[in-house]
């Protein structure tokens, strides 16, 4: 376990029957980090969420949170918060009431609760909605309304699960600004689960890429963009062309590839990959410019037929 680690899996399991969701997960969640659980339907991402909330319970292995085991505390014992992406607002309370809705044994005087959901009224942009039925907010007020019902707690780590996959594009783009801005205002740890790789780089300090119940990598995301350790993320993280290759000369820190496609490719790599290897060339799209002309000589080029292209208005999409 890291020094100022938050939340620290430990060789984490999760059988359901013969189903094996998550495949012994160890890794840790920095204090203060906006930490984000990436992969495709059925990874294990969320059921990982539900072991850190309480609501399963790991078939084998442990998780800590801030130093103390897991297995051994209440979902209602422990400091997180969660915020689901149905809201699950309560539509014969008014916002204020939905708000305080987790506090009615918290044993704060009625005053001070009223100052803690004004402050959270405030943090989430909503001063003066208190007395607003749910019926009469919008997807992106009511939104906010399960976060400030999540917040008013003040837990030491906010769990999101796909909280803003109910939202059009737009406004969901618009919530993913307000939501870094809330979470670097308050310091506290985001647990955040998505199948949208856009959403998890804009708004992750760090993203966990996990297929089949496997943690495959974790870093940053432009770590996880530009330099992915495996075909697996490369292809899953935003788009990517893919050559086959084998390694035909290294040295110590670089080494020459040859394709069918490429020609020879010569690329810098810190542990260059043994002569012979079988290896796969990716380049992103955005790397590639089409040339309608003969390039220069000395000018790394691919000869291609340009097929459909597609606009789309702050961008094209050309494919060769």
């Amino acid at each position: 376990m890291e020094h100022d680690a938050i939340i620290s899996f430990q060789n984490v399991s999760k059988h359901f029957g013969k189903v094996k969701a998550v495949d012994h997960a160890s890794f840790d969640i920095q204090r203060g980090e906006f930490f984000s659980l990436l992969g495709p339907s059925g990874c294990g991402k969320t059921t990982l969420l539900r072991m850190v909330a309480g609501f399963e319970m790991p078939s084998s292995g442990e998780i800590f949170l801030d130093g103390q085991p897991m297995s051994v505390s209440p979902p209602n014992r422990r400091p997180v918060n969660m915020v689901f992406q149905n809201y699950a607002i309560f539509p014969h309370l008014d916002v204020r009431g939905n708000i305080a809705f987790g506090m009615r044994k918290s044993g704060l005087s009625k005053g001070d609760l009223n100052k803690r959901i004004d402050e959270v009224l405030e943090l989430i942009k909503l001063p003066g909605y208190g007395s607003r039925g749910a019926d009469e907010l919008s997807g992106g007020q009511r939104q906010r309304v399960a976060l400030a019902r999540a917040l008013i707690k003040q837990p030491k780590v906010l769990l999101l699960d796909e909280p803003l996959g109910a939202l059009d594009k737009k406004l969901r783009e618009q919530m993913q600004i307000e939501l870094r801005q809330l979470q670097q205002q308050l310091g506290i740890t985001f647990l955040f689960v998505t199948h949208d790789q856009e959403e998890a780089l804009t708004l992750s300090d760090r993203i966990a890429v996990m297929s089949e119940g496997e943690v495959l990598e974790i870093a940053a995301p432009s770590q996880l963009y530009e330099s992915p350790s495996s075909r697996f993320v490369a292809d899953f993280i935003g788009t990517m062309n893919f050559f086959e290759g084998a390694v035909t000369a290294n040295t110590t820190n670089s080494m020459t590839i040859a394709t069918q496609v490429l020609g020879e490719v010569h690329t810098t790599r810190e542990e260059p990959f043994p002569l012979g290897t079988e290896v796969w060339v990716a380049i992103r799209p955005e790397k590639f410019r089409p040339e309608f002309t003969s390039p220069a000589r000395g000018t790394d080029s691919i000869e291609g037929r340009m097929g459909p292209s597609a606009y789309l208005g702050d961008r094209s999409h050309f494919y060769v």
